[in-house]
């Protein structure tokens, strides 16, 4: 947080969703949620006291019901996230937990739902995978509410606002994001949240300005304070100075012609100015959002996390569970093709239910596609799922985590079982589907060519690879700044992955969120990319950005780029050249 003389406060957070504005704040908050007393309660006060807190996630719920009941049309691509939150009510770790809490410890149920919160939280805090750790943050809001309820506090009524205000928060579900009336509220800021969080997508699809993880917006900020919240930039600034006003207001408009220059282009092909092509596709996590790639012209869906099937039910799903939701998906996208990649998890950590067993390294552990080859059942099960779903529609299978020749060659054994199985079951399925890996962890990268025999296509995964090759673990905040995607090595790993593909003739896509930030895209033309997955979101920023470039000056780029020694260098060089044709927030400082 800086502050200035004048009382001007900058404080810094997490790009919810894009955009600026600029207005009065209007604090609101579920006072006494936060402010839990624990009081013990004898044996024959148990059954009363668990009595009241189903009572309290029966209320939770049917306010959520009422949420849903009045989703708009423009919000109905969100209804999934909401559903998902209206399970979480009976979900086994939240709602079991609480129950055997209040039995075992005799405490009121206050302060057992606050203990199995917390814990849930901590366990989602170990997930390596950023997509995966927010979704704790679905049970905490959950829980939220259900302590609402519990202690007989006031919720927030967000479609009851009135007036013309920026929200300041601790925290907004996505039910009560979805609550936004766009002509009253122009944006809204959080204590707490990710970009990956749930609110974050909804606030997207508003298309409103939001910052979230501000950690003391709601200590700083006071009611009718002037607020210019920078959605772009993820940070906000509290009671701004005249000069400070003026400058935003330039940037607000150049922020809202940008945005309608994008939109006005992006039914527009993403074809270099010297024609070269390029295929920008979506990576999803839930059927839903085929609605979102296809309105963002996606050419396809590069990364299908299948993940979230699992996560969603709290047992294994069945065959026929897995292929209803791959089938529905490949023939929505139909004939575009669909990525689908096989569980990617590291179980300990994910859910109690998938393995127990707590590993002290989970990053290293048994995850992936190290965790389908122990559990060759589970894994056998979603292949049958995915080659029955390849019979309706364009497939290609990719595998995470492969680390060395031995595992694919594995996995090839399992997918003939699973052909062998089909066949005895007398199944339709198609088993001519092109088979892939992730190229995530340097092993990969050295053994590609090896690798290559063996695929028909790669897919660069650059969360992991930057981890795994630079040993930089995202989540410490003591060494994040040096998860550095133009850091020279990553360069180098991509470069080689991009040479053995192109020797062995194997089709290569990039998948990470390195495809969809535009300060990469020059040097990711210019080591010869043109299959690029990301947030569906991006994809009309990235679209634009290269039909402003020329893959033959990238080329020559890429000669300079490969002389640098450090990813300041990098992205100095990018910014200066490429300053006119990189989007609004890169060149306007």
């Amino acid at each position: 947080m800086n502050s200035t003389q004048s009382g001007q406060i900058t404080i810094h957070g997490i790009c919810g969703s894009p955009g600026i504005c600029i207005g009065k704040a209007y604090v609101v908050d579920r006072e006494g949620v936060n402010l839990i007393k624990r009081y013990p309660i004898s044996p024959d006060m148990v059954p009363a006291e668990i009595d009241r807190f189903k009572n309290a996630v029966i209320k939770a719920k049917n306010d959520h019901a009422k949420t849903i009941e009045s989703l708009g049309a423009d919000l109905s691509e969100n209804l999934n996230i909401l559903e998902t939150h209206m399970i979480l009510f009976k979900d086994k770790m939240l709602y079991g937990k609480t129950i055997d809490t209040i039995s075992a410890d005799m405490v009121n149920a206050e302060w057992a739902l606050r203990k199995i919160t917390r814990d849930v939280r901590h366990m989602f805090e170990q997930i390596d995978d950023p997509y995966l750790r927010t979704r704790g943050h679905d049970i905490i809001q959950v829980s939220d509410k259900i302590m609402t309820y519990l202690v007989g506090a006031e919720d927030i009524r967000i479609r009851d606002i009135n007036k013309r205000v920026i929200i300041v928060a601790h925290d907004l579900s996505p039910a009560d994001t979805s609550q936004i009336q766009l002509e009253r509220i122009k944006g809204f800021v959080t204590d707490r949240g990710g970009k990956d969080s749930h609110t974050s997508i909804v606030a997207k699809s508003l298309k409103i300005p939001s910052v979230l993880g501000l950690g003391t917006a709601t200590v700083n900020v006071n009611n009718d304070d002037i607020l210019i919240v920078d959605g772009t930039s993820g940070l906000i600034i509290i009671n701004p100075e005249e000069e400070t006003l003026f400058k935003y207001e330039e940037k607000m408009a150049r922020f809202e012609a940008y945005r309608a220059d994008i939109e006005r282009e992006s039914h527009l092909p993403a074809v270099t100015k010297d024609g070269v092509p390029l295929n920008l596709l979506a990576n999803i996590e839930l059927v839903e959002e085929v609605v979102s790639a296809k309105d963002n012209r996606a050419s396809g869906i590069g990364l299908f996390r299948t993940e979230f099937l699992y996560l969603d039910l709290n047992r294994f799903p069945t065959e026929d569970e897995l292929l209803q939701k791959y089938r529905e998906l490949v023939e929505l996208m139909h004939p575009a093709p669909v990525t689908i990649r096989t569980l990617d998890i590291n179980g300990d950590k994910f859910n109690p239910y998938i393995d127990p067993v707590e590993e002290a390294n989970p990053a290293l552990g048994l995850r992936a596609v190290r965790f389908c080859l122990e559990n060759e059942d589970i894994f056998i099960t979603q292949i049958k799922a995915i080659l029955r779903a390849a019979a309706f529609g364009n497939i290609k299978l990719l595998i995470p985590m492969i680390s060395c020749v031995e595992e694919i060659l594995q996995v090839k054994a399992v997918i003939d079982k699973a052909v062998l199985e089909l066949e005895d079951e007398d199944k339709v399925f198609n088993k001519d589907i092109p088979l892939g890996i992730m190229i995530e962890v340097p092993s990969a990268v050295l053994m590609a060519d090896e690798l290559a025999a063996h695929v028909d296509f790669f897919s660069i995964g650059t969360n992991d690879l930057i981890q795994y090759s630079l040993a930089i673990d995202r989540r410490n905040r003591r060494v994040a700044h040096l998860y550095q995607a133009l850091n020279p090595a990553v360069i180098k790993m991509i470069h080689l992955t991009c040479e053995a593909a192109r020797k062995n003739n194997v089709e290569l896509c990039m998948c990470g969120e390195m495809a969809g930030d535009p300060i990469n895209i020059p040097v990711l033309l210019g080591l010869g990319l043109t299959n690029l997955s990301m947030n569906s979101g991006a994809i009309p920023v990235i679209k634009k950005m290269i039909r402003a470039m020329d893959v033959s000056k990238a080329r020559d780029d890429l000669k300079t780029i490969m002389g640098f020694n450090t990813a300041g260098e990098i992205s100095d060089f990018v910014l200066e050249k490429y300053k006119t044709s990189l989007p609004y927030r890169d060149n306007d400082e």
